[in-house]
């Protein structure tokens, strides 16, 4: 099944308050169970109205983990690893899209719909043996939980004691302040990160990389290339360019990770857009090739970076007491962006052709490196309360 009708499913979900009054882990199971019944109503609906219920709810569920996961991770990890661990789960996504994408060619989609159901059921009985976010503990005064969390995450014989004490310390500072609306949120002092953020999120999408993951077929029959040679090429390339994503995310650091990969997909999607201009100009007959090479490197430069940091960075930039309310207005943003391009993407090439909607996502790649140059902070090898001091202070200066 395409995963771009999601993005109307996941914008239902606004009581964002429920993450940080309520367990993560709770939230984790909450999404997990509506992808298990909505995995479960596709495989076996007999009429479209269970189908499309059961897409609601598996795209309910998706909303809801694409945002609690990797803010989970980024609370529990130590700040040396943590965008390498929280990149790991982008590396998960891809790989098993992966292999849904091989699995897909033996089996009917009722089969592929039930396979979906065994990854919910092993996160569900997974929960019970992963601890809470100290975190999110030490925000609910749950002091002596907060340090067993922590001190079961870091090693038995572990010192936590500085790492305890400063999240405790930015807890009782974060306590001062009121109870945060969405209203609030628009503040100055939020500002900062919630322009990253978003912003991340929408030159993610206005990239053109869910029209490429969801109309790849049509595009490589369109500049004539094999569909199954293209697609089969897409998935070799993206494993190993998303774990290479992942083992560089905390060496080279977010930005610099960041600005490479957003090249690559600006140099992808341009040459995508020449081998369609020179197609229609009939200029070289061998742009096919050219379109298979442009979507290569796309895939490739996407996997890279701007598939997992963005994700990695949004859940760094926001502190706890809006985290919540921004990381659901990000994660919102980004699932409706999804669903523009994928919905927009046949009528752009018939009124601007295949060649210009490819140049459009090739400026958008460059509106990217301007963006991330200029405005993306470097969160490497920092904790998340030192990265929070220096948002403020950025704010402060601007």
């Amino acid at each position: 099944m395409d995963n771009w009708s999601n993005a109307w499913c996941n914008n239902k979900w606004e009581d964002s308050r429920f993450l940080w009054k309520e367990s993560v882990l709770q939230a984790m199971g909450f999404a997990e169970l509506f992808c298990l019944v909505g995995w479960t109503a596709i495989s076996f609906s007999q009429n479209a109205w269970l189908l499309d219920i059961g897409r609601f709810l598996a795209g309910y569920g998706v909303g809801i983990l694409s945002y609690v996961v990797p803010v989970y991770i980024a609370e529990i990890t130590p700040k040396n690893l943590r965008g390498a661990f929280t990149a790991v789960n982008q590396l998960m996504i891809c790989c098993g899209g992966s292999v849904m994408y091989v699995i897909g060619n033996f089996t009917s989609w009722r089969t592929l719909a039930l396979i979906g159901t065994i990854p919910c059921i092993l996160q569900l009985l997974g929960l019970f043996l992963i601890p809470e976010s100290p975190r999110w503990l030490a925000k609910m005064d749950k002091w002596k939980e907060c340090e067993t969390s922590l001190q079961r995450l870091r090693g038995a014989n572990a010192n936590i004691s500085q790492e305890a004490a400063e999240i405790i310390e930015y807890t009782e500072m974060l306590k001062q302040l009121s109870d945060t609306g969405m209203i609030d949120l628009f503040q100055r002092k939020y500002a900062h990160g919630l322009i990253v953020g978003v912003g991340l999120m929408v030159l993610q999408q206005f990239g053109g990389v869910n029209a490429i993951a969801y109309y790849a077929s049509a595009i490589f029959e369109s500049a004539g290339v094999s569909s199954r040679t293209g697609t089969l090429a897409m998935v070799v390339i993206q494993v190993p360019m998303t774990l290479l994503g992942t083992l560089l995310t905390d060496k080279s650091g977010r930005v610099p990770l960041l600005m490479i990969s957003a090249t690559g997909t600006l140099l992808g999607c341009f040459l995508t857009g020449l081998s369609f201009l020179l197609q229609d100009l009939q200029l070289w007959k061998d742009s096919p090739l050219l379109a298979l090479i442009g979507v290569l490197i796309f895939t490739g430069s996407f996997s890279l970076g701007m598939g997992g940091i963005p994700w990695v960075i949004m859940s760094e930039i926001f502190p706890i007491n809006v985290k919540g309310l921004a990381g659901s207005l990000v994660t919102v943003v980004n699932w409706f962006g999804s669903w523009i391009i994928s919905y927009s993407f046949n009528f752009l090439t018939k009124w601007i052709s295949s060649a210009g909607t490819f140049f459009l996502f090739s400026v958008a790649s460059g509106l990217t490196i301007i963006f991330v140059a200029k405005l993306v902070p470097e969160t490497k090898g920092r904790t998340l309360e030192e990265i929070q001091a220096s948002m403020v202070l950025f704010t402060r200066k601007s």
